[in-house]
């Protein structure tokens, strides 16, 4: 997979005429590389990616972490350094930088470490923006990758089902998400056992738990805290970013509501949030301008009388927690086959706010739904 992803970035430099592409962020790295794991730029150690267009491919990582690179890294060549020797990772910058006329970087992406030394080499005006071109090639998914997507929807089940078990009256919203962790965990360590043998990817799920409980409904990213569930309170659990099997993120969220809805408003703005995720549905597909998708969702909320929602309806999902295109308002993107989203359902009021959300992989004809899970109100209730 790695060695495909990088081949194809080598032909999209040669269409567009770049030279080197310098490439640092932590996600391109594995895309394009399968290296992961090692220490990341904020203890100030770098790993860079350089990948001209004509001659030989160079990845720089730190010398306390090269054991972690892949036996099948794709690159041709590795070299490493060490803190305090000689000019560390800055070594062979030079050698590349001044070779190549047109070099391009994540321009939002890279650090300013090594933004700072590659302007010393080279006029900042003259460095092209590579993001766009690593979008456009990460946007369609491999057969790969998708298989590591449906993996991953499996163990966001596994995640809802333990969140829903693990709600109770005087139940703190911590121990929910110490529920939600723990089975996305052994759910992933299981599908690694079964289906990916050779990998050591952890099965570790870890992420600040976005939920919330009663009152606090209306805070989108709230987290789990010490506060202890009533009867009679809605329970928001969102997966987003939580759900990262072998490093492939899912958007996934449900409501609840413990023992009754207290509040029978609550109903009706929920099958707003269920409506307006169907009617987002009913547009998603190959073909489909990406701004329709969320047009048709936000449309589904204003006409039952809610105001225009406040966030976008969706975003492709992958190795990165947000890629593109993003379901929202001028997103002109045409939909294709093997691009993975996120589509949510939602409806605001004063006081209470409903989402649900699921995941989905665009097909020939359509969608496949790979996260599962009851949006009836009466399997809802706890």
């Amino acid at each position: 997979m790695f060695k495909k992803n990088l081949e194809n970035l080598k032909e999209h430099l040669q269409k567009n005429n770049i030279d080197l592409a310098v490439i640092t962020d932590d996600d391109s790295l594995y895309y394009f590389t399968g290296y992961y794991d090692f220490l990341h730029m904020s203890f100030g150690r770098p790993t860079i990616l350089l990948v001209p267009k004509d001659s030989e491919t160079l990845l720089i990582t730190p010398l306390i972490d090269v054991h972690l690179v892949n036996k099948n890294c794709p690159v041709d060549k590795i070299t490493t350094w060490n803190d305090g020797v000689d000019n560390e990772w800055r070594e062979q910058l030079p050698k590349y930088i001044k070779q190549n006329l047109n070099v391009a970087i994540e321009k939002l992406k890279i650090s300013s470490l090594v933004l700072n030394y590659i302007t010393s080499l080279l006029d900042e005006n003259l460095l092209k923006n590579i993001t766009p071109t690593l979008d456009s090639i990460r946007m369609i998914k491999t057969k790969e990758e998708l298989k590591i997507a449906k993996s991953a929807g499996k163990v966001a089940e596994a995640m809802m089902y333990a969140g829903k078990e693990a709600i109770g009256h005087d139940v703190p919203e911590y121990e929910v998400a110490l529920a939600t962790s723990q089975a996305g965990t052994r759910k992933a360590a299981e599908i690694l056992k079964n289906e990916f043998e050779d990998s050591d990817m952890s099965p570790l799920i870890h992420f600040l738990q976005i939920m919330a409980s009663g009152k606090d409904l209306p805070k989108t990213h709230h987290r789990a805290s010490t506060k202890l569930i009533k009867k009679g309170d809605p329970v928001f659990l969102c997966f987003c970013g939580m759900t990262n099997f072998h490093k492939f993120k899912l958007g996934f969220d449900r409501t609840f509501w413990l023992s009754e809805i207290n509040d029978k408003s609550q109903i009706k703005t929920y099958e707003t949030a269920v409506q307006s995720q169907k009617a987002a549905l009913s547009v998603l597909g190959p073909g489909v301008k990406a701004e329709d998708v969320h047009a048709a969702y936000a449309d589904a909320i204003q006409s039952a009388g809610y105001p225009y929602p406040t966030f976008r309806c969706g975003r492709a999902t992958g190795f990165s927690m947000l890629e593109e295109p993003q379901l929202v308002s001028g997103n002109k993107t045409i939909l294709k086959p093997g691009m993975v989203f996120a589509v949510d359902g939602s409806a605001n009021e004063e006081n209470f706010r409903a989402q649900v959300g699921d995941s989905f992989i665009i097909t020939e004809s359509g969608y496949d739904q790979i996260t599962n899970f009851s949006k009836k109100i009466e399997d809802l209730i706890i």
